[in-house]
């Protein structure tokens, strides 16, 4: 992995441009972040639930001026065209598929955000170069992201000194932090905002008013109760599948999300984790061993030794 300046043009990414004059209060109403703080200056990570609270989908909002753009899995895309087509009913919005005409970069190293001339809280942006580029809300060690014009925005950021990156550096990246990926790592129609640690990576706002599944959301924080967590993991070499089973002594603890060589994230029982580790026993993929591990930017309330 580069340790230097570099970026990585992520075309698993696709672009929804949200505009009209009523497009704000639209997106207000039903995603769980507040799109009251979205500015020219300030991006925000956000996701849209089903009315029971379950996850559909995670995405960034940055602010063009006249238009917002959205960014978000490309391959689900139509999906979430559809959905936001339901929810616009007569409102005065325009939804337009403009993943052919921009680009989704991430954009990492030393004096990147300066280099940019952004700056450096979660979430700082600048529209520019026909486009925009934020400092991810989620997590500062994941750097910059950038939207831009998919013929040019590659040599635009050269330009400015950042070499080209594999996607499996900001693979890496992501899941040494231990950051979700979207779908691959949230179950649509059954994940949880909180489960997901949501409030850690600034995608949910519980003083805003209501949106699409926030009452339960909002009830499990008030309750402070949440037994599950996605959490890292590391092994030896390739990541167990998908959904695979993590097992402690015949009990299931957890069940795996993405990963690549040697780490992954994991949807963890935390009172079985808890268990696991008062009695010293291994956690196992099959017949693999596996660590879990919590990122220092998540803080376990119950149970407390985890």
């Amino acid at each position: 992995m580069s340790h230097g300046r570099t970026y990585t043009r992520l075309d698993q990414r696709g672009v929804i441009a949200v505009g009209g004059p009523e497009a704000r209060s639209l997106l207000q109403r039903i995603v769980s972040n507040d799109v009251d703080r979205l500015t020219t200056g300030q991006a925000i990570y956000s996701a849209l639930l089903t009315p029971q609270g379950k996850f559909l989908h995670d995405f960034f909002l940055v602010d063009l001026g006249e238009t917002l753009l959205l960014d978000c899995e490309a391959d689900r895309r139509d999906d979430l065209m559809r959905r936001l087509t339901m929810y616009r009913l007569r409102s005065r919005v325009t939804l337009e598929d403009a993943t052919a005409a921009y680009a989704v970069f991430a954009v990492r190293g030393d004096g990147a955000a300066a280099t940019f001339e952004i700056g450096e809280p979660a979430g700082a942006a600048r529209p520019a170069f026909g486009g925009a580029l934020f400092v991810d809300p989620r997590h500062p060690g994941l750097g910059l992201r950038a939207i831009l014009p998919a013929d040019a925005g590659a040599a635009t950021i050269a330009k400015a000194g950042f070499e080209p990156a594999p996607v499996a550096d900001y693979e890496t990246a992501r899941l040494t932090l231990g950051i979700p990926d979207g779908s691959r790592d949230i179950t649509p129609e059954k994940g949880f905002l909180l489960e997901n640690n949501f409030e850690e990576l600034h995608g949910v706002d519980f003083a805003k008013g209501c949106y699409v599944g926030q009452e339960l959301t909002t009830r499990t924080k008030h309750r402070g109760k949440i037994r599950k967590r996605l959490l890292r993991v590391e092994f030896d070499g390739a990541p167990p599948p998908p959904d695979t089973p993590l097992e402690a002594d015949g009990a299931e603890v957890g069940e795996m999300r993405s990963g690549m060589d040697g780490q992954g994230l994991a949807m963890i029982r935390l009172e079985r984790l808890a268990e696991a580790r008062a009695k010293n026993v291994a956690i196992m993929a099959g017949n693999r061993p596996v660590q879990v591990r919590v990122p220092d930017w998540i803080s376990l309330a119950e149970p407390a030794d985890v």
